[in-house]
């Protein structure tokens, strides 16, 4: 048995009262945190303590961090493992700024890889296409299918060969949920917005990859977290595909982080599959609870709320400003639907997760949640929260839901068609952090991924400076009237998260009886100095899972 002593460190402990740092050391036995204090004698006391008291049997090993920021191992609040890792081997289009660009780049990526049996893009922006995406744009830069996908995961640009593959043609039907954009006589014409690629590409592509192409896929998602610094993640929109994968690499090599999951709970015309969607959710959670299985285990379920701004398919309470002064966007879900999916849930002990950028969405959520019975235990969450009402904000606190939000996409690099889509004065309510806490909500971050970066110190940069860590020469700040503190941020992608899953009793922060889940940091300990801060060691459960050394 070995007793490791972590010494020379200035420590986070993302405890309540923690707004700095602290001089000292981390003394864990058994991959439990027995001691974080001040180095001194006491330190040397409780390691002879240890040692009596196994007759000898311990060794006691020092670790010296050199001055270095040790905090608690992050926990993404809201990543999507699988997708993540199958991103990574897309060619990445988000830096191009116009047509021209994107084609250019796909042209060249296309010619070096002459055996891919289709060409597979992400991080379109938009705006950098006027907010066209016609197959006919991509037809003639190759003759293999060609997938673009929005940068926020809500749409997908279709060449004419991707949407032969698809199935999808003029007979075929708009999904629950979903637009299949067409042309003036009704054939696709290469956007699927929303319910359309979650339910006609997503399946697609899960079939056209092997189980040890999606074994690879989650190993470069792992080491990518691991390298990140982050002991644990919140995994949404859970469905079978994904969770089998998971499983059969948990079995194989293990987990280096603790994972939950939200089962997604697709939106459909027909009660009768929301029903059985929610029963699967209902009884994945018994067979994987977090009570007998913490580090791996399903949660609750996922709803999709409504889309995303620059899509123009998250729901407003007034249009958008291009369009007609009476088309008002409708949330996915309609209101009875999702309260009585939520009423459920929350009767078979799962907590509900719900996407709502929108202010029309953001409400009606809140709504459905406050219909429920008190006293409120489940901890129940929204996410992304773009778009809050200062009257939502309030109601946020007031029943306790957890703000679930990516700091990344305040990014003022991402934020450019906000003021043309919404005008200047909705904008001013868009990612209100500072108002959520304010009102008592309790904040959890993430980042997304692969919607965005995984790394959490540029996330934490862009809650604590509002500024661009996409292009930090810029001088933009997106609302800074809502930026939150340092350590209020880092309390957020710790123990923030971890409460927001009900693991703040074992992980999450610096403290004796918790996980020995913590990463070292070289840091200045600033919120400008993050983007030059990197991650040194990652340890979870005691035991070292990344070193830069």
């Amino acid at each position: 048995m070995v007793v490791t002593i972590v010494r020379n460190a200035r420590l986070f402990t993302s405890t309540d009262d923690s707004e700095g740092l602290v001089a000292g050391c981390l003394v864990f036995r058994d991959g439990v945190i027995e001691y974080v204090g001040p180095e001194g004698e006491e330190t040397s006391n409780l390691a002879q303590t240890m040692l009596a008291s196994d007759g000898g049997g311990i060794s006691v090993t020092e670790v010296d961090v050199a001055n270095r920021v040790v905090t608690p191992g992050f926990i993404d609040g809201h990543v999507h493992m699988l997708h993540f890792g199958m991103s990574l081997g897309k060619l990445d289009v988000m830096s191009c700024k116009s047509l021209e660009e994107i084609r250019q780049k796909i042209r060249t990526f296309a010619a070096s890889q002459p055996t891919a049996p289709r060409i597979l893009c992400k991080g379109w922006i938009q705006a950098s296409t006027a907010g066209q995406a016609l197959a006919s744009m991509l037809d003639d830069l190759d003759s293999r299918p060609i997938y673009v996908e929005a940068l926020d995961l809500h749409s997908a640009w279709c060449s004419t060969a991707a949407l032969e593959e698809l199935g999808v043609d003029a007979a075929t039907k708009d999904p629950p949920g979903g637009t299949i954009h067409r042309d003036a006589q009704g054939r696709p014409s290469g956007l699927l917005d929303e319910g359309a690629l979650f339910s006609l590409v997503w399946p697609f592509m899960g079939k056209t990859l092997t189980a040890e192409q999606k074994q690879t896929a989650l190993h470069q998602a792992v080491a990518a977290y691991t390298q990140a610094g982050y002991t644990g993640v919140i995994d949404m929109a859970m469905d079978e595909d994904a969770w089998d994968a998971l499983e059969t690499y948990r079995a194989r090599h293990g987990l280096p982080l603790h994972l939950a999951a939200h089962w997604l709970i697709a939106y459909s015309d027909s009660d009768e599959e929301i029903q059985d969607r929610l029963e699967k959710a209902i009884e994945m959670h018994g067979k994987f609870h977090p009570s007998t299985s913490p580090s791996f285990c399903v949660v609750g379920i996922k709803l999709i709320g409504d889309g995303v701004v620059d899509s123009c398919t998250a729901a407003l309470s007034q249009p958008y400003s291009p369009a007609p002064s009476d088309h008002i966007v409708e949330p996915i879900w309609p209101a009875d639907k999702m309260s009585r999916v939520i009423r459920q849930a929350n009767a078979a002990g799962l907590q509900c997760a719900v996407h709502a950028i929108g202010d029309r969405t953001i409400t009606q959520t809140i709504d459905a949640f406050a219909g429920l019975d008190r006293p409120f235990s489940r901890r129940h969450r929204m996410e992304h929260l773009e778009l809050a009402s200062e009257h939502d904000a309030k109601r946020l606190g007031d029943l306790g839901i957890t703000a679930s939000v990516q700091p990344v996409h305040s990014d003022p690099a991402l934020f450019k068609a906000w003021p043309t889509l919404l005008g200047t004065h909705r904008c001013r309510r868009a990612f209100p952090y500072r108002d959520f806490l304010d009102h008592g909500a309790p904040l959890a971050f993430g980042t997304d991924a692969p919607t965005a970066a995984h790394l959490p110190l540029p996330n934490i940069y862009n809650a604590t400076t509002r500024r661009s860590a996409l292009d930090p020469r810029s001088l933009d700040r997106t609302n800074p009237q809502f930026a939150v503190s340092l350590a209020t941020a880092l309390r957020a992608a710790t123990s923030g998260a971890a409460y927001s899953r009900h693991a703040e009793g074992w992980t999450g922060s610096l403290r004796k009886g918790s996980s020995a889940d913590f990463v070292v940091l070289d840091t200045d300990w600033t919120s400008e100095g993050l983007l030059q801060a990197s991650v040194r060691e990652t340890w979870f459960q005691g035991r070292k899972m990344f070193d830069t050394i």
